[in-house]
């Protein structure tokens, strides 16, 4: 397993805290798809756990339930803070929630999960804190995102430009032994240029890489060829996501 680097993943999402509701679309219609799953419910205490700059928690808030925001960034959590999108703030870990069991009526962990050095792990502390009856709702990313900006880096380098995330059969794994059900959600977003969709990732966050890199800059010539083997469809460069979205009904 690729070792974790979670202050560099905190750094990296730091710095495009303020970006990052420029960049939000795949979030958006994500968190809509993961919203659909959940299906109609009101919850009184939502954890939202990976909260980023907080657009889902002010909508749990503005639903009527009490919100803690958690996320590793604190830049993030005060984005969060800035726009009173929860009720309760707090600087932590995923894999390891500074808080007793059983405190919420939804854990709700959107796009975060898959940045953790374990899922199992990461789905243990999210059921552990819900409470019995409660609901635990997750995405992450699937191994088959962005095939588009992987073969278009082939045409340039070796090196990998993108993380490995797991794959469905993993994930299902992940959830053996518990009362689940999960869907897949396509998105794919389409840009004018090639830089264009690379900036879309680094303006939320998502340029971590685990395994690391060297921090070359793109030369001009780089990106010529990086954009000739980009798969366009009708002159547009898409970016295609495939969406995990898990559903854990808490005993």
């Amino acid at each position: 397993m690729q070792p974790v680097n979670k202050q560099a993943i905190a750094c990296a999402f730091g710095r495009a805290a303020l970006s990052y509701s420029q960049h939000d679309e795949l979030q958006r219609q994500s968190a809509q798809g993961l919203h659909t799953f959940i299906g109609e419910g009101r919850f009184g205490t939502v954890l939202d756990a990976g909260c980023g700059p907080g657009a889902n928690s002010r909508l749990w808030r503005e639903a009527g339930s009490r919100v803690t925001a958690l996320d590793l960034s604190a830049r993030m959590l005060e984005q969060a803070r800035n726009r009173q999108a929860a009720d309760d703030y707090l600087l932590a870990d995923i894999e390891a929630i500074p808080l007793a069991d059983a405190q919420f009526d939804l854990t709700w962990s959107h796009l975060a999960v898959q940045w953790c050095a374990s899922l199992p792990q990461a789905l243990r502390e999210l059921y552990r804190v819900t409470r019995p009856g409660g609901t635990v709702a997750f995405t992450t990313l699937l191994d088959n995102s962005l095939p588009e900006l992987n073969q278009a880096w082939r045409a340039v380098d070796e090196q990998p430009h993108a993380n490995r995330f797991l794959s469905h059969e993993a994930v299902l794994t992940a959830l053996a032994g518990w009362r689940h059900r999960s869907t897949i959600q396509l998105v794919t977003l389409d840009f004018d240029d090639a830089l264009s969709a690379m900036r879309s990732l680094k303006g939320i966050g998502a340029t971590h890489l685990h395994a690391g890199r060297a921090r070359k800059p793109l030369t001009r010539g780089a990106l010529q060829r990086l954009e000739r083997a980009w798969p366009q469809q009708r002159g547009r460069f898409p970016l295609s996501y495939q969406l995990f979205h898990g559903i854990i009904e808490r005993d």
